[in-house]
Formats: structure tokens, C-alpha cells, sequence
């Protein structure tokens, strides 16, 4: 009888809401002026992804496997975006600040799991750029098609089981001191410090997380580039050397936009303390400019992506004028 109280009364004292109040900024005017510009760069983000996605799978010669990483990033990015920013317009541009329970976690879990993605693929990225560079008679049998489509299976595989035992984590929190999140998104680290019971487990996961998905590949791709800067100082020829390190600009840029924002309030928040409007700030750049920019850098810095373009604008002209010479005679 007195395990049944017992379980009974532990049934009672437990709490779900049934759904989270996504706080926002705090009393600052006009915010929704970010909003909107929040989905003027996720406009931009669809656009430019989208662009380059179809840019890879009609050209020919970026049917490599450096270039399904780069598919799979714009990918990454685009998906990342869905899952953050139209929810964002919907709650505090139309004011839906109120979600369902369920649909708060499955928020949580896409939001995670693409930007572990964004992170895990800047991470191949570099070790491609680490064997073309290092092992160049060795790159064509080392990195391979299949090769990368593993990799890739991998990192889906590992992510969608981390991320989802993270989430589930979350169900066995009694959240009852409120169900307001002070965050833009049904972010992690504010639901659990709502619980009134233990969280230890929740929050050894996020540091887990933090460490395992953010610094690791960071540390790894700033060993790569270690290496591939001792190679580039053994190469005697000057020409050959910038043209080794122009093969790796593009994604520099694209680590120093990702890593440097998320890696510096992390850092300034173990410091001192930061308003949570500093922070929604910061956290919300982090998460949507880099998706918009990646595009942007590889159109512009690679110079194979550029010239495939080129290609298939004169194959378009030509199919157009050949289109146009048919109907003529047609007509005639």
C-alpha cells in the first residue's frame, strides 16, 4: 500500500504543461522590425541554398565528392533555417507566442540536429580540404563518392540519436515553476532550468553537447588547417602555394562566421553576466546569417562553381536559340 502512495503522490507532484510561452525580447521597442528582418535574410537563405543545391546536381563536373559535402551543407543550412525562423515569424510577428508541448520538442530536436549538421559537415569539409592538400596523389582513392555518402550516413545517424535522447531527456523534468522560456526558440538550456526536479542529467548533456558537437570539430579543424599550413610552407613555388591556399579560403570563412559568434558568447557567458536580449541577439545571428552567407561564399570564391554556372548559362543560350531556330522553321 504504501509504494502505491508513494507512486500516487510522486504522480501528483509532477508537472507538463501543456504548452511553453516563448518569451522573446524583453521590452524592447519596436523588435519586430528584427523579426522582419529575420525573414528577409531567411528569404535570402532559400534563395541562395536552393541556388546552389541546383547549381551541384546540373553540372557535371561538381558531381564530386567534395561537392555532396557542399550539397549537404547547403542543405543543412536550408532545413535549419525551416525549422527556426518561419516559427519565429509566426510567434512574435503574428503573436503566436504559445506551443503545444509536443511541438516544442519536436522544435527543439530540428533546430539541434540541423545545426549539429551545419558543424559535423564543416568538419568533412576540412578533412577534405586536409587529404587534397597533404595526400594529393592519394585524394581521388581516399575521398570517394561512397566514401562520402557514408561519412554523411554517419553524422545523420549519430546526430539523430544524440539530439533525440537530449530532447527525451526533457520529458522526465516536473516543469513546474513556469512555462514561460526566455529564449526566440524552445531552446534547450531554458526549458530544463524550469524543472523543480533533478536536471543534473540534462544539464551534463548540454555540456556534453556543446563539447562533443561545437568545440570538437573545432578543435579538429584547426588541427587540419595546422597541418595543411606546415605543407604549404614546405611547397617552394610561391604560385603554387596561393593556389593551394585559395582552395581553402571559402571555408575558412565559412568556420570563422560559424564557430566565432557561438564559441565568443559561450566564453563572455562563463565571464560575466549577459542580458538575455544580448544573448537572443547574438544566438539568433549565429543560427541564421552563416546558412545565409554559405551560398554566397562558395558562388563567389570558387572558382569551380563559378565557371559551372557559366557553363550551363551558355548551355541555356544555346538550347533557347536552337529553340527559337526550330520554330522558325516550323513556322516557314
Amino acid at each position: 500500500m504504501s509504494s502505491t502512495q508513494s507512486n500516487s503522490s510522486a504522480n501528483v507532484t509532477f508537472a507538463r504543461p501543456a504548452t511553453f510561452f516563448i518569451n522573446g525580447f524583453f521590452n524592447i521597442p519596436h523588435a519586430k522590425y528584427y523579426y522582419v528582418f529575420l525573414s528577409l535574410v531567411y528569404v535570402v537563405t532559400v534563395l541562395g541554398n536552393s541556388f546552389i543545391m541546383c547549381i551541384i546536381y546540373l553540372a557535371r563536373r561538381l558531381h564530386t565528392a567534395k561537392y555532396i559535402a557542399v550539397f549537404h551543407l547547403a542543405f543543412s543550412d536550408l532545413c535549419g533555417s525551416s525549422a527556426l525562423i518561419p516559427k519565429l515569424i509566426d510567434m512574435f510577428l503574428f503573436e503566436h507566442q504559445d506551443i503545444s508541448y509536443d511541438a516544442c520538442l519536436a522544435n527543439m530536436f530540428f533546430v539541434f540536429h540541423f545545426m549539429n549538421l551545419q558543424s559535423l559537415t564543416l568538419l568533412v569539409l576540412a578533412y577534405d580540404r586536409l587529404v587534397a592538400i597533404c595526400f594529393p596523389l592519394q585524394y581521388h582513392v581516399i575521398v570517394t563518392k561512397p566514401a562520402m555518402f557514408l561519412i554523411i550516413g554517419v553524422m545523420w545517424i549519430f546526430s539523430v540519436t544524440f539530439i533525440s535522447s537530449m530532447v527525451s531527456l526533457i520529458t522526465r523534468l516536473s516543469i513546474c515553476r513556469s512555462n514561460v522560456v526566455n529564449s526566440y526558440f524552445c531552446d534547450h538550456g531554458p526549458i530544463y532550468r524550469l524543472a523543480c526536479n533533478d536536471n543534473s542529467i540534462n544539464i551534463t548533456m548540454a555540456n556534453i553537447c556543446f563539447g562533443l558537437l561545437v568545440c570538437m570539430p573545432l578543435i579538429l579543424i584547426i588541427i587540419s588547417y595546422f597541418c595543411i599550413a606546415l605543407v604549404l610552407l614546405k611547397i617552394a613555388q610561391g604560385a603554387d602555394r596561393i593556389k593551394a591556399m585559395k582552395t581553402c579560403t571559402s571555408h575558412f570563412i565559412l568556420v570563422a562566421i560559424f564557430y566565432v559568434p557561438l564559441l565568443g558568447i559561450n566564453i563572455a557567458a562563463l565571464a560575466t553576466f549577459i542580458h538575455p536580449n544580448a544573448r537572443i541577439i547574438n544566438n539568433s545571428l549565429t543560427q541564421t546569417i552563416p546558412p545565409m552567407l554559405n551560398p554566397i561564399i562558395y558562388t563567389l570564391k570558387t572558382e569551380e562553381v563559378m565557371q559551372s554556372i557559366k557553363e550551363l548559362y551558355k548551355r541555356k543560350k544555346v538550347n533557347t536559340r536552337l529553340l527559337q531556330n526550330k520554330r522558325v522553321n516550323t513556322k516557314g
